[in-house]
């Protein structure tokens, strides 16, 4: 510190000039970064534009509903289609994925039929013997297009003009299309019985090429077998997991307004709760582990059994219970640990989290503050989810002359099968077609879908850290109100709140929006990486991989950075009302001014509050799990009979971390405004009676300062 009633000059940045007549956050400001301001406005109006386009071109009941090739929906009434619900695909062999199937983008004739083919055929034998065996002809014909019944045309014509389809497998219906029966056999793959199949093109193909053209389907059946059940559960568990996340909020309430009178007590809690939730887990796994002791199957291991869809197989292992032990004695010793080497430093942050619990308090309104934001991002999703899924359904069924390329000078090119045969393409060029290409589209909307989706995902991603950045912008502004008032509660706004939240959106939008756009950038970055890497997932290239997982960690811990930079920007935004810019740089020559301090309470105060979470989030988990397990005599009755009792148990477990996370981040920025006001208030003050500290006498004190004068003992 400098001599007394004098500004100390700062190691970090230039020397600040301070306004003697501050009294707390800004009321007289400008508005800030105007040009954002002005790009994010016509941005947000671009995107209503997309979602528009988009909701014009695109038709979601594609999602739902599938289409033939003359993007005619199956099952739709009043239609030709409306006893043929199911799609065929022609030659399943060029569908890459379930996924591509999914979206509608195999590129092969699709039809749609009552029922899917029970029956290995192939159009070659059927057309060789439909005099003496008709039925074979009058089944095999149902699978080609409406109205084709000339047996007599020659394979060759057939397969070019795709009258029918080669060959037929046995198929069931999934998601309403027809995929291969496929079952496993002795550990082999088999469709029907049989590893082999003739193509109807003059080839022997194995099932396995079935697989790789429909890759996972098995597993999706069985996800949508696990899903059928996860489904009943809720249904009939769904008020129960409401119960669960009620008691959760009302335990969270009742923690933080017991905070405003006992927070030092409360937290202590806190953390032996934790422990003594972790050690009662310790105990009820190794009494499970000696429990199946000599129980015939139990020493098996994991590897053993294999991947299984009923979770419970691994809770009659021993091995289960082991590992549960050994991780939750590893979490229990680095808890205990940490609490030893960082018990000073604790009391340090319980002080700050007291004076945080007077200011909220005194804020009753910030904690509910958070479901605005929860508002916010849900529309934000929404509209996201939305719009993507009328993107992915804008394509449109693309037709093509398919004749002799070198005596049709029309080949290829784009045809209306509508209005093929009244065009001079047939004269011109006999036995010409006008035959499904591919969904998709070739005009500029069609062909710039990707970037669309790409634009989509970004905005989402930049609105969604406005509406986070806007809330930690309006938590500020109403901390900060407190801690430079005076007297306190007197001298605090009225609305403090409501108040922070009219100074961000009027003056401060630009801002918000600019910090917001650095982090969606950066964060659209570690999605394309992601994406990057899945896709070269089954390279040997080891280079490849290894530079992709160094700019994935990479830009991992820059999002990290950004976020405790844009975190601290807001708060100096809030209370001195100046561009992001500016803000920013004097937030983080201040924190590395005060790095000790930082050090000591950042990481300290996370830590505790995480162990509230957890405390809330594992208490009530642990009472769901004896009410869904029958194990509460009083409730044993009223408690539903589930598939799988985890379903409910991990959805209250991680919904009331979800909730309790919702009201203690406003702990958490309450605790960072006010540790970043005490900051300023050491550099702009010196205790004297002409600049008086604003702190209160106990927050003073227990961080190491001298007494304060009595004329300014506050709090």
């Amino acid at each position: 510190m400098a001599r007394k009633g004098e500004a100390s000059a700062p190691p970090y940045g230039e020397p600040r000039k301070f306004d003697p007549k501050f009294r707390g956050p800004i009321h007289n400001r400008h508005c800030t970064d105007i040009i954002c301001c002005v790009i994010f406005i016509v941005v947000i109006l671009g995107y209503i534009a997309l979602g528009i386009v988009a909701w014009v071109h695109g038709d979601p009941r594609k999602v739902i509903y599938p289409t033939d090739s003359y993007g005619q929906f199956c099952g739709q009434k009043d239609t030709f289609n409306e006893n043929k619900t199911i799609l065929f695909y022609f030659n399943i062999l060029k569908c890459a994925s379930p996924v591509v199937l999914i979206n509608l983008q195999c590129p092969t004739t699709q039809l749609c039929v009552s029922k899917c083919p029970d029956r290995f055929a192939t159009y070659i034998d059927v057309q060789a013997s439909y005099r003496y065996k008709p039925d074979q002809w009058n089944y095999f014909k149902q699978f080609c297009k409406p109205g084709f019944n000339n047996p007599r045309k020659s394979v060759a014509q057939v397969l070019r003009d795709e009258d029918c389809p080669s060959m037929i497998i046995p198929s069931r219906p999934f998601l309403k299309r027809c995929f291969p029966d496929f079952s496993t056999k002795n550990g082999v793959l088999t469709v029907a019985n049989q590893t082999t199949f003739r193509d109807g093109r003059g080839k022997t193909r194995n099932v396995t090429d079935l697989r790789e053209a429909a890759n996972g389907i098995n597993n999706v059946l069985d996800a949508r077998s696990v899903g059928m059940k996860i489904f009943e559960d809720y249904a009939i568990s769904w008020y129960w997991i409401l119960i669960g996340l009620f008691i959760a909020m009302i335990v969270s309430l009742l923690f933080l307004v017991l905070l405003r009178f006992t927070a030092g007590v409360l937290f202590w809690i806190f953390i032996f709760g934790v422990i003594g939730i972790i050690g009662y887990g310790i105990w009820h796994c190794y009494w499970e582990y000696g429990h199946l002791k000599g129980i015939p199957g139990s020493d098996l291991t994991v590897y053993d059994i294999g991947f299984q869809t009923d979770f419970r197989v691994y809770l009659q292992l021993r091995q289960t219970w082991l590992a549960f032990m050994i991780i939750l004695c590893v979490v229990e010793v680095i808890i205990i640990l940490m609490l030893i080497f960082l018990r000073n430093r604790i009391r340090i942050a319980i002080a700050l989290l007291k004076e945080g619990s007077r200011a909220i308090g005194y804020i009753m309104s910030t904690l509910f503050y958070p479901i605005v934001t929860f508002i916010l991002i849900a529309i934000c999703i929404s509209y996201w989810a939305v719009t993507a899924v009328f993107l992915a359904t804008s394509g449109e069924p693309v037709y093509k002359v398919m004749a002799n390329q070198t005596l049709c000078k029309y080949a290829n090119l784009t045809c209306d099968p509508e209005t093929f045969n009244t065009t001079n393409v047939t004269k011109l060029c006999p036995g010409a077609q006008c035959t499904f290409a591919f969904y998709g589209g070739e005009s500029l909307y069609h062909k710039y879908i990707f970037i669309f989706q790409l634009a989509n995902a970004f905005v989402f991603l930049w609105l969604v850290n406005f509406a986070i950045a806007l809330g930690q912008c309006t938590l500020a502004g109403a901390f900060a109100s407190y801690y430079w008032a005076s007297r306190k509660p007197a001298d605090i706004p009225l609305w403090p709140l409501f108040s922070s939240f009219g100074r961000a959106i009027r003056y401060h939008t630009g801002s918000l929006a600019f910090g917001a756009l650095i982090l969606a950038i950066v964060q659209l970055i570690r999605v394309i990486l992601e994406y990057l890497d899945h896709k070269l997932k089954g390279t040997q290239n080891s280079f490849t991989r290894f530079l992709l997982c160094c700019l994935k960690c990479c830009f991992w811990c820059l999002e990290k950075f950004l976020k405790f930079i844009n975190r601290n920007a807001y708060i100096m935004i809030a209370i001195y009302g100046k561009n992001f810019c500016t803000s920013a740089k004097e937030a983080f020559f201040l924190l590395m001014r005060n790095v000790v301090r930082v050090a000591v309470l950042d990481k300290v105060t996370d830590f505790l509050l995480f162990l509230g979470k957890i405390l809330v989030a594992g208490g009530v988990g642990v009472l769901a799990f004896f009410f869904f397990t029958q194990r509460i005599p009083i409730f044993a009755q009223e408690a539903p009979a589930l598939n799988y009792y985890w379903v409910p148990l991990l959805t209250v477990i991680i919904g009331s971390y979800l909730v309790a996370h919702g009201f203690f981040s406003v702990y958490a920025m309450c605790v960072d405004t006010l540790f970043l006001c005490f900051c300023e208030d050491l550099e702009r003050n010196d205790g004297s009676t002409a600049k008086p500290y604003f702190m209160s006498a106990s927050l003073h004190r227990i961080l190491g300062k001298k007494e304060l004068s009595p004329k300014k003992a506050v709090g």
